[in-house]
């Protein structure tokens, strides 16, 4: 017998909720019931779009409908309230990044889920970019031999003059902590899913765009626990070569014993041997949805979940896992003020 789609209730229905939305509609073994917004009009526009029920009221909705799992897309100031408002024994809650306001307010959070019973993931997509996973597979065949440093250069051209960001993701505007809270932190956790563990971290942050709150350009080096270093280098006023600078957001290298693998603005992968003058192109085998964020990220991460909640295995990036990144997120700020390495316990 086929068992019965799991309930899912998607919480926020701002800009990015667009691709949450359509990518629940999309797996068959996950049924969306409900969508909630503070704003009543606005939640009851996005839910007769896809044909459920709208709330405005989070603890309702979730005491109504009693959805399997609750996807939540609010700002970080919200986090907190949402995930109490949804928290029951089984229930998985899926929270966007950046995670919480602090990792002092997520660990805590953490914590009460797990006292719960609750099973809380934070919606950390990059790593689920098809090319990532080609990338960590080819790492994990051992292609590449010994790591010696992994570099990404962040290059959206998204930040320039008064009106950057505005009419995608205005709250970019306002945020404090920038360029590493919000971006950076998605290169911290996919350094670690494929080099390994981080255990020292330098970074040396500044402001370009007078027009925003917080930093938008930057270098962080990661040293990571077998001696491999990764450099993440973002400046959001500059670009690269892509079609849209969106698709990857940047470029990226991988040295090894081996030779150099290399991501391009399309999401193309090249592998050039050590010593040899050509490169030939790795192949990606997981579809690549350009019509949609990151190749398809956001349908891959929660097919994930489905799946991992299906076979009763825990899925990747659960908050457990994710205030490991946070912890490295809060060092990098700490070496940018000091000028100092900083080295995690």
């Amino acid at each position: 017998m086929t068992a019965a789609p799991l309930k899912v209730a998607v919480v926020g229905a701002g800009y990015f909720s667009q691709f949450h939305l359509a990518a629940w509609a999309g797996i068959a073994e996950a049924k969306l019931v409900a969508i909630c917004d503070l704003d009543a009009a606005r939640a009851k526009t996005v839910a007769d779009a896809f044909g459920v029920v709208a709330y405005s009221d989070c603890e309702a909705m979730a005491r109504t409908e009693t959805p399997d799992i609750v996807d939540i897309v609010a700002p970080p100031s919200a986090h907190v309230a949402l995930v109490r408002a949804v928290l029951a024994p089984g229930r998985t809650i899926i929270c966007q990044k950046p995670f919480c306001r602090s990792t002092e307010e997520a660990t805590a959070l953490t914590e009460e889920a797990r006292r719960a019973g609750a099973l809380l993931v934070v919606h950390e997509n990059f790593r689920f970019q098809p090319w990532h996973r080609e990338i960590r597979r080819f790492l994990e065949e051992d292609r590449l031999g010994q790591v010696y440093q992994c570099a990404f250069r962040l290059r959206p051209g998204d930040g320039r003059g008064p009106d950057a960001y505005l009419a995608r993701q205005p709250s970019f505007q306002t945020m404090p902590k920038f360029l590493i809270q919000e971006t950076g932190v998605h290169f911290i956790d996919l350094f670690r899913w494929l080099i390994g563990p981080v255990e020292t971290v330098f970074a040396d942050l500044r402001q370009l765009n007078p027009a925003i709150a917080g930093e938008d350009a930057g270098l962080m080096i990661l040293g990571h626990r077998d001696g491999a270093r990764s450099v993440f280098d973002g400046n959001r006023l500059s670009d690269h070569v892509a079609e849209n600078p969106r698709t990857t957001m940047g470029e990226m290298a991988i040295e090894g014993e081996a030779g150099i693998l290399q991501l391009d603005g399309e999401g193309r992968i090249f592998f050039r041997r050590f010593g040899e003058a050509t490169e030939r192109e790795i192949p990606v085998t997981a579809p690549i949805d350009r019509t949609v964020f990151g190749g398809g990220c956001v349908a891959a991460l929660n097919r994930h979940v489905v799946a991992a909640m299906r076979l009763g295995r825990e899925p990747e990036n659960t908050a457990a896992d994710y205030l490991t990144v946070m912890a490295v997120v809060d060092a990098a700020y700490r070496s940018a003020t000091t000028g100092e390495m900083q080295r995690l316990a």
